[in-house]
């Protein structure tokens, strides 16, 4: 049996595979493809911080948006379903057309990534974002905690990472310090040492963080920042 939820999924599905890809849809909407994310993880905020469905309000604005009729976010459509799909098991859903799904993983597990031999199985992400860039199978997201990236990452934020990109200067990069757990900083590098190797600092956003320097730590970085999603707050 369909639920709302579910229904409201497989539609959401059905307009990334009509228009192309999920940041088309969130452009067309109005809304970060984060938004769009909750939406099809079933997590949009309730206001009581406790994860809910779509709201119906959100769904008349996708509908009005879009130019579809009032309550067609809340039936199946056949356009919405794929008949091969109930060969597969019902814990599992397809990504959208023209994006594929980023795990989003906690900050000790970006810091054991270096010392992992394959990427992520299925299911090791505790939600998911969905992105059309062309990024490798190490790809992941983080969810941005603490004040040291203020203003322009605030907690709650997302980024998305990959690994198998090299740092520039002026990067934001995900990197660790020798302990299990990762953190994120702008790179600059400072040159190199008398044994060739390159010097760089992590340096913080804001000015009541300290920045931390290669041949004073031992620092790591674990992948450069391509995508920063802002969680939406009412203001």
């Amino acid at each position: 049996m369909n639920t709302i939820d579910s229904i409201h999924r497989e539609n959401l599905q059905a307009l990334v595979r009509e228009f192309g890809s999920v940041s088309t849809v969130a452009v067309k909407i109005g809304c970060s493809s984060s938004q769009y994310s909750q939406w099809m993880n079933g997590s949009e905020n309730s206001g009581t911080g406790k994860p809910r469905g779509m709201r119906p309000s959100s769904a008349r604005r996708i509908e009005k948006a879009l130019g579809k009729p009032v309550g067609w976010m809340d039936q199946l459509h056949a356009s919405a379903t794929d008949s091969t799909a109930q060969e597969f098991d019902e814990n599992v859903t397809s990504a959208p057309m023209g994006a594929r799904p980023i795990p989003v993983i906690s900050a000790v597990q970006a810091g054991a990534l270096k010392d992992m031999e394959s990427p992520y199985s299925p299911g090791a992400g505790y939600a998911y974002e969905y992105s059309d860039q062309d990024l490798s199978a190490w790809a992941f997201a983080l969810d941005v905690e603490g004040l040291s990236m203020m203003p322009e990452f605030r907690p709650g934020d997302r980024i998305i990472v990959d690994p198998e990109i090299s740092p520039n200067p002026g990067d934001f990069v995900v990197a660790k310090n020798g302990s299990a757990q990762a953190t994120f900083k702008k790179y600059r590098p400072r040159g190199v040492d008398t044994d060739g190797n390159e010097i760089f600092e992590l340096v913080p956003l804001n000015d009541d963080y300290a920045a931390m320097r290669s041949d004073d730590h031992q620092l790591t970085v674990i992948g450069v920042m391509t995508e920063h999603r802002k969680k939406y707050r009412r203001g």
